[in-house]
């Protein structure tokens, strides 16, 4: 029961929800980088919602089976094909040994998630199967998967049904495909946003960045109109965490991801808000974004009808394979 690695693409890592409850040892959460996307593949292959899958970065991914699998993805504007039949995000594959799965380059966006039935089999590491790249531990091995890996799968959660092919019904479109073109990205005022004066705080709220070459996991770094702040005051550092938009001397925001650090010291003058986390991990070198202001209880009340939808689509998709 393995996964054969023909080709590991860009970047390709073992991932799953994160671990949680380290981050005062400095361990960062690490972790899908979008969260909700890995939990609803991880829905359509029968699989908990935690289960250790692949995230795939600008793709180049192939990979083969050893066994029979169910597999679905979710993420960018990716080209997905099961041999030579193109495979959409949210559709269930039923894959039999040997059927080789390609990720080609992506139109739109950056990353994808691709659950397996069964999940990955790697040790589990502070409570995750998640690969921390800049600790170098977790995952597989501990680092980006490479040419030629073989990868153990865990048994298959019952006995996968005899069809063959693809099906033709799939999640919610903003699920299974949350890149969007110059997207706009919501945020709650971070908790030093008195720190900036009127005319920056309006330049932030209106203009458009431009994401820079100099962004990884870790935060997406933004170029475009300078952040400004009142005075030039040392600070203390303080917890950040995924979604909070630091902005450094430099004037130039960053947006933190899953690796980001536990601690930081620059101003956070904002914090994306949790059901957009998935738009700001699809983020690529030279894409264009923008950033609107919602309350802490629209964000509160986005949050709890993205979860009210899912559970109606755990009881659909339980009828639908019933």
């Amino acid at each position: 029961m393995n996964l054969y690695i023909t080709r590991a693409g860009f970047l390709t890592s073992v991932q799953d929800l994160g671990r949680t409850g380290f981050r005062e040892f400095g361990v960062s959460r690490s972790g899908a980088l979008d969260s909700f996307a890995l939990r609803v593949a991880n829905l359509l292959v029968g699989n908990d919602e935690g289960a250790a899958a692949l995230e795939i970065t600008l793709g180049g991914l192939r990979l083969r089976f050893n066994d029979q699998r169910i597999v679905a993805w979710c993420g960018g504007g990716f080209d997905v094909q099961v041999d030579s039949r193109p495979l959409p995000p949210g559709h269930r594959a039923h894959l039999q040994a040997g059927d080789e799965l390609k990720f080609g380059q992506p139109k739109i966006g950056c990353r994808a998630w691709l659950a397996i039935s069964g999940g990955i089999d790697v040790p589990v590491v502070l409570g995750s199967r998640s690969t921390d790249l800049r600790a170098n531990f977790g995952g597989f091995e501990g680092g980006a998967l490479r040419d030629g890996d073989v990868i153990p799968l865990r048994s298959r959660p019952g006995s996968p049904t005899p069809a063959t092919g693809i099906s033709p019904w799939t999640a919610s479109h903003d699920w299974v495909s949350p890149a969007r073109l110059d997207p706009t990205l919501r945020f709650v005022r971070g908790c030093h946003w008195e720190r900036f004066n009127p005319s920056t705080l309006q330049r932030f709220t209106s203009e458009a960045f431009t994401v820079s070459p100099d962004s990884d996991r870790m935060g997406v770094r933004l170029d475009g109109p300078e952040l400004r702040r009142t005075d030039e005051s040392d600070l203390i550092s303080e917890a950040v965490a995924p979604g909070t938009i630091q902005v450094p001397p430099s004037g130039k925001p960053i947006v933190l991801l899953g690796d980001c650090q536990t601690i930081g010291g620059y101003l956070r003058i904002a914090h994306v808000i949790t059901v957009d986390l998935g738009m700001a991990a699809q983020l690529r070198a030279g894409d264009h974004v923008r950033f609107c202001e919602v309350s802490l209880a629209d964000a509160h009340r986005l949050l709890l009808e993205r979860e009210r939808e899912l559970e109606r689509f755990r009881i659909g998709l339980r009828l639908q394979l019933a």
